[in-house]
């Protein structure tokens, strides 16, 4: 019998493989990295503000449109989901709803972080992290009302108390039940590998373009023992500059047959949004009945 795909997550966490995991910010997104054969899919928070609302990264999105976004993203693909809750989107009972909404929704796991509301993006200036309980007590709550999926906890403290602060922190999280930790923007290799030397759980690694952590490659990530490697906004950043860049070709041509080979095709478009197995059910019910 093919393992659940929570189980399927929980097997990658535990290979310390540093697993590649795109995110993506909308059901299109998840198709495309579902098809091009990645192992499971971060579906990023500050992907959905972007692609979504249109906002940045500064806690606007609620719980309610981020599970919209899981649930749909959920009917079309098979891999496992890993959803950034920002948050928990309040306190402690906050999140319990934000898991429970979330896990119905097609999560398998969730990762639930130590900002003061409204939140940034983790490598934004300006941060602050909530007191240590207040976390500690968010993951338990987390653990405690999960029915099935994994937690993430993730830590912005590096940037705000420093390495030994996050490191701490990353700890407790363990203590308290979390699957895996997070520990954001470490600054240097040095930083990655005592990480994971000093916090033994499955970590997330976060490999962000013009970020503060130094982007290695995934057979480097893997010798420092990381279980995933986040690339969260690479398909989002790489689909707003193919737009940008088709539509100023159209803007200054009129026209856009010349700029064919900057798009997908259109029958790549409907492979890809799996238009032939639509056109199976179609003509599965199609006949008359008596």
């Amino acid at each position: 019998m093919p393992l659940h795909s929570t189980d399927r997550l929980r097997e990658i966490f535990s290979r310390r493989q540093a697993v590649l995991v795109p995110g993506a910010f909308n059901a299109l997104a998840a198709r495309v990295i579902a098809d091009m054969g990645f192992e499971a899919i971060y579906v990023t928070g500050a992907g959905v503000s972007n692609g979504a609302l249109g906002v940045p990264d500064l806690g606007l999105i609620t719980v309610t449109e981020l599970a919209n976004t899981v649930s749909a993203m959920r009917d079309v693909v098979t891999q496992p989901l890993i959803v950034d809750a920002d948050t928990g989107f309040g306190n402690a009972v906050n999140t319990v709803r934000t898991v429970r909404t979330l896990e119905r929704a097609g999560a398998d796991a969730v990762q639930i972080e130590d900002q003061v509301f409204p939140k940034k993006c983790g490598h934004f200036t300006g941060k602050d992290v909530v007191p240590l309980d207040e976390i500690v007590n968010k993951i338990k709550a987390a653990v405690d009302t999960r029915e099935r999926l994994l937690v993430v906890a993730r830590t912005d403290a590096r940037a705000v108390h420093g390495l030994d602060a996050a490191i701490e922190r990353a700890q407790r999280f363990v203590e308290a039940g979390a699957d895996a930790v997070f520990i954001e923007a470490p600054r240097s290799v040095e930083e990655l590998a005592r990480l994971t030397s000093d916090v033994q759980a499955p970590h997330f690694a976060n490999m962000v373009m013009g970020g503060v952590t130094p982007v290695l490659s995934q057979a480097e990530l893997e010798r420092l023992g990381f279980s995933i490697v986040l690339y969260a906004n690479a398909a989002l950043q790489a689909a707003l500059l193919s737009m940008q860049t088709v539509l100023a070709r159209l803007q200054k041509d009129g026209k856009l047959e010349e700029a064919s080979g900057l798009m997908a095709t259109f029958a790549e478009r409907q492979r890809v949004v799996g238009k032939p197995e639509y056109d199976a059910l179609e003509q599965r019910y199609a006949g008359k009945t008596a």
